[in-house]
This record gives C-alpha cells, sequence and structure tokens, in this order.
C-alpha cells in the first residue's frame, strides 16, 4: 500500500510543476511621472510679477505719462487778444490793448506780428515836489500827487502805440496735477523781438503839451501756455520793452519797460494736423 501511494505522488508531481509554469505573472508596478506645476502653483510659489502688473494696472491706466504733444502747433496761425499791464511805473502806469498773430512752421518755434494801443494814466509812486524859502533862511518842501497835465509831455514813459515782429521758442511741454485725477497740459516759451514804439515827449512847439514821437528798440520776455482744449490757451507772458526817447533832462533816456500779458490764444485750424 505505501508503495502504491509513493508510485502515484510520483505521477502527480510533473503534473504540479506544469500547472504552476504555465499560471501568468502578475505585471510589475509601472511609475508614473509626476504631475506638471500648474500656472496658479506657480504664482502662489512667489511669482509676484503678474500680481503687481493687476494691482497696478488701473494705476497706469488713470495717471499716464506726458509720452507725445496732446496740443500740436505745427502748421497752425494763433490769434491772441490781450490785455497788458506795465510794471514798476515811475510816472505812467500803462494799460495795453491788444493782439498778436503768430505762425508755427515747427512745432517748438513760431513767427509773429504784434500790436497793441496804450492807455497811460497817472502811477501811484508819482510825486512832486515844491521847494519853499521859509522865514530864517530855511526851505520848506511840500509833496503832492501830479496830475495828468502836469505830466504830459514832461515825464518818460508816455506810450501811446506799439507793435513789432517776434520770434517764438517753446522747448517746454509738460503738465500739471490739479487733483487726483485731472491735468492741465502747458508749454513754456521765450520771445524776442523788435520793436515800432510811439510816445508822447516834449513839444516841439512852444505852448504845445506834448508832441508825439516815434522809436525803435526791441523786447525779449517768458510766457507760458494752458491748454484749455484743442484750439484755445490761457496765455500768460512777462516782457521787458527796451526803447530810446527824447526827455527834458537828459535829451534822451534808455528806458526798460516791464509788461505783464494776460490773453487767450485761438489756433486755426481747430483740428489738429494730421501726424
Amino acid at each position: 500500500m505505501r508503495t502504491l501511494r509513493l508510485l502515484l505522488a510520483t505521477c502527480l508531481l510533473p503534473l504540479a510543476a506544469l500547472a504552476q509554469a504555465d499560471k501568468p505573472k502578475a505585471p510589475a508596478a509601472e511609475s508614473k511621472p509626476a504631475p506638471a506645476p500648474s500656472a496658479s502653483s506657480e504664482a502662489e510659489a512667489g511669482d509676484v510679477s503678474e500680481v503687481d502688473k493687476d494691482a497696478l494696472g488701473p494705476l497706469r491706466e488713470r495717471i499716464r505719462p506726458v509720452s507725445g504733444h496732446l496740443f500740436l502747433k505745427k502748421g497752425r496761425f494763433e490769434i491772441s487778444p490781450s490785455v497788458s499791464i506795465s510794471l514798476r511805473d515811475a510816472f505812467f502806469r500803462k494799460y495795453i490793448f491788444g493782439a498778436t498773430f503768430t505762425f508755427f512752421p515747427m512745432e517748438t518755434l513760431g513767427i509773429g506780428l504784434r500790436a497793441g494801443y496804450s492807455i497811460p494814466t497817472v502811477s501811484g509812486a508819482a510825486q512832486i515836489c515844491n521847494f519853499t524859502e521859509g522865514g530864517a533862511g530855511g526851505v520848506t518842501r511840500g509833496c503832492s500827487a501830479p496830475t495828468f497835465d502836469q505830466l504830459d509831455g514832461a515825464a518818460p514813459g508816455q506810450l501811446t502805440l506799439m507793435g513789432g515782429l517776434d520770434a517764438q521758442w517753446s522747448p517746454i511741454y509738460g503738465k500739471i496735477s490739479l487733483l487726483a485725477e485731472s491735468f492741465v497740459h502747458f508749454d513754456m516759451y521765450g520771445v524776442v523781438g523788435a520793436s515800432a514804439v510811439q510816445y508822447k515827449g516834449p513839444p516841439d512847439i512852444a505852448g504845445a503839451q506834448s508832441t508825439s514821437r516815434m522809436t525803435v528798440g526791441g523786447n525779449v520776455g517768458i510766457g507760458f501756455r494752458f491748454f484749455l482744449n484743442r484750439y484755445m490757451t490761457l496765455r500768460t507772458e512777462v516782457r521787458d520793452l527796451i526803447y530810446v526817447e527824447k526827455a527834458i533832462l537828459p535829451a534822451t533816456t534808455l528806458r526798460n519797460q516791464l509788461l505783464f500779458e494776460l490773453g487767450f490764444s485761438f489756433f486755426l485750424p481747430t483740428a489738429l494736423p494730421e501726424s
């Protein structure tokens, strides 16, 4: 019996080994690549450039730099009525009503004509002093404000008409912040030119109070334009009018007349020229 069992086990052993060899093997675990980092993870990791752009974007739109001229003058005409007042007058204060007509062949260069009608009045600083001899050899001085007839033809600076040819150069263009998001654009210019001046001086005829005379001179100054819209500006200017006029003592005198001018400018054509 034991011999029969041993013989049966010997016969079944090859069949068990064959069955073990035919059993399919389990597939090995495959390694998966790591997921690529997303854009949101990069931003969270410290990419602050995009965050800064998002935060500063509205400010960049509200406050824009001056990258070019928003008001162009090249090829346009400027007509500017104005009112001027003389400064630091010793005898006559002048109120001048005039106008300028300027053409701009270049953006920063203008050639213009200027004309004005002057109304002279007695300056508040003018005084006439009289010296009289008093008792015991003393001298008494009395000063009072003069009348216009007392200064007419006797005191210098009695301007009536003026005109001239000017050259303008405006190298500076910028803007001024008035409120948080409100800006005024402006340009600054220098002016120099030749002038013709009519004034009243000492009379040539006996019995006359004054005589109208003509002389030539020059002027130099500095001004600002504040742009209100595409064709209108507010203009301020300070000029020094230099000329020689005939006087009583001395016979001729060199005059430096400071003038402050305020005017409005209208540019034609009203539409900006195409760039």
